[in-house]
């Protein structure tokens, strides 16, 4: 089929540059709050914070404090890197037996697990895992924070106040999840109209309809108030846990009130010149590094029909390794991003890479009712069929995709990831071979087309590439080439930083229609 999108189009974004701090995130009105914090003399811990939790309310679809993730941090004054992660746990009282296999079919949404019967594991409360960010970001805080918790909180609040604005971005995304939405009555109440997706008045007329995120709100006020702690030991844990229950889901206040984020040493590899910390277990990091292991050096001063040969057949024999060891299986192709991830960088060249999720798009479509929330589905993450490595079962770490990374070539650091699912480690790899194989810039790196392999014999490639770079790709395997576009997205949605000596840059997805780089303004210049 011939697309019917033009084919002279361009698109571009500059990337920020300056001594001063660097948010990039893919909400611009949240990496705007980051960067307020950064002038008000936060350090990079302290505007992820923040933009953590607006980002949760500016794009609830993708992530928020019911979701989970993990984060890379460098502490330039020690100069080291520490991992985070905050994945999201199954409940301590959940049942295999409830998840009984339909028999035939695949599910119907990010995984080509056997079918459950009823997709009990990828919608609704019977999909919802213990979450993880809100715990993952309070350790984060409490060990580097400079800025009382309260004043990090308090901005996602207020955003939250004045309700959701609904451009056509927005519209687009609900109208992308409307069936699934209205199966539950109180996902139904916040996100649709009349059971349908909301409406924008007129083509050309300009809109500010906003959906009431009131309940969101008041929760975010009392974590802000209270502490993050607030969230699985406090009340708000307890009426989250009565919505779920209520609606059927195995999740327990007790399962809050033991879950804990863990700090842990990053795997650090070096690659040529390059030096690579990545987190570790249960997340991209270990993929991420195995391909690049498999990477030769380049021959090429810039990536050509030789450096995607290698980028196919390491991110191929990563991802094998992956489904053997860790248990993760192929992601359907069509399955939408439906994760966030934000990089920062202060003055003082501290840095952190955050990547957050509800894990679908919408999570499991379900909003708990007492604090607005809209909830993860992170069962899904497991496999339903039990004796393998990544099997469905109690009180189980999920295994994520999630790949923020910190890398360091010559006077170079970088803080990099991405949303996208299974997409990501691909393009998180492709992006750090652009900046230390070839040497490129952050808007070099960022405009370059790439190719994605994450599961399966097929390669999909930027159709702006090269014809002699397809044309090797096409001679070891299928390729599909398709137009880098808004919506759906064919390869991940990345957002980065990067210091080279006291300058700081940032840039974000150039499809990304509502991401940006921002910049903090001193508030003494």
């Amino acid at each position: 089929m011939i697309s019917s999108l033009s084919w002279s189009q361009l698109v571009r974004k500059p990337v920020v540059e300056t001594e001063h701090g660097v948010v990039a995130a893919q909400n611009r009105r949240a990496a705007q709050i980051g960067a307020e914090v950064l002038a008000a003399g936060g350090d990079a811990v302290d505007a992820a914070t923040a933009v953590s939790f607006a980002i949760g309310v500016l794009e609830p679809w993708m992530s928020g404090p019911a979701g989970g993730g993990a984060m890379m941090i460098w502490r330039a004054d020690e100069g080291r890197a520490q991992a985070l992660t905050y994945g999201m746990r199954s409940p301590m009282g959940l049942d295999p037996a409830d998840y009984p296999l339909a028999g035939t079919g695949k599910a119907g949404d990010l995984f080509p697990w056997d079918a459950v019967i009823a997709d009990r594991n990828v919608e609704g409360a019977t999909a919802i895992a213990v979450p993880g960010v809100v715990d993952g970001v309070g350790q984060a805080h409490a060990r580097f924070g400079r800025i009382p918790w309260r004043d990090l909180v308090t901005p996602a609040v207020e955003v939250a106040r004045e309700g959701l604005p609904v451009d056509w971005y927005a519209a687009l995304m609900i109208a992308s999840s409307t069936r699934s939405l209205a199966r539950d009555p109180d996902a139904a109440a916040l996100f649709l109209e009349d059971g349908q997706w909301p409406t924008i008045a007129g083509w050309t007329s300009l809109s500010d309809k906003r959906l009431s995120l009131d309940a969101m709100a008041t929760t975010l006020a009392e974590i802000a108030e209270k502490g993050p702690r607030e969230f699985y030991d406090g009340e708000v844990g307890a009426a989250m846990a009565r919505d779920v229950a209520e609606k059927g889901g195995c999740l327990r206040h007790d399962d809050l009130r033991a879950y804990r984020a863990e700090f842990a040493d990053p795997l650090v590899f070096e690659r040529g010149g390059a030096c690579f910390h990545v987190t570790p277990r249960l997340t991209a990091g270990p993929t991420f590094r195995d391909a690049l292991a498999l990477l030769p050096m380049p021959q090429e001063t810039r990536p050509g029909p030789e450096a995607f040969g290698a980028y196919a057949r390491a991110l191929k024999a990563a991802y094998a390794k992956r489904l053997d060891t860790m248990g993760d299986e192929g992601e359907s192709p069509d399955a939408p991003a439906c994760t966030t991830h934000f990089s920062v960088v202060d003055r003082h060249g501290n840095m952190v890479a955050m990547t957050q999720t509800l894990l679908s798009i919408f999570g499991s479509r379900v909003v708990s009712p007492s604090t607005g929330l809209l909830m993860n589905n992170g069962l899904m993450w497991f496999d339903p069929v039990q004796g393998r490595p990544n099997s469905l079962g109690p009180d189980k770490s999920c295994l994520m995709n999630v790949c923020p990374v910190i890398g360091e070539a010559g006077r170079r650091r970088f803080a990099f990831g991405a949303s996208g699912g299974r997409k990501i480690v691909g393009a998180v790899a492709q992006l750090s071979a652009f900046v230390t194989d070839h040497d490129m810039s952050l808007e070099e790196a960022f405009h370059h087309p790439r190719i994605d392999v994450s599961g399966g014999e097929t390669v999909v490639a930027d159709d702006s590439l090269p014809p002699k770079v397809i044309a090797a790709l096409e001679t070891e395997q299928p390729v599909v080439t398709t137009r880098r576009t808004v919506f759906p997205y064919a390869f991940a949605c990345p957002a980065g930083v990067m210091r080279e000596g006291d300058r700081n840059s940032g840039c974000t997805e150039i499809m990304s229609p509502w991401g940006d780089a921002v910049a903090e303004t001193r508030r003494d210049a």
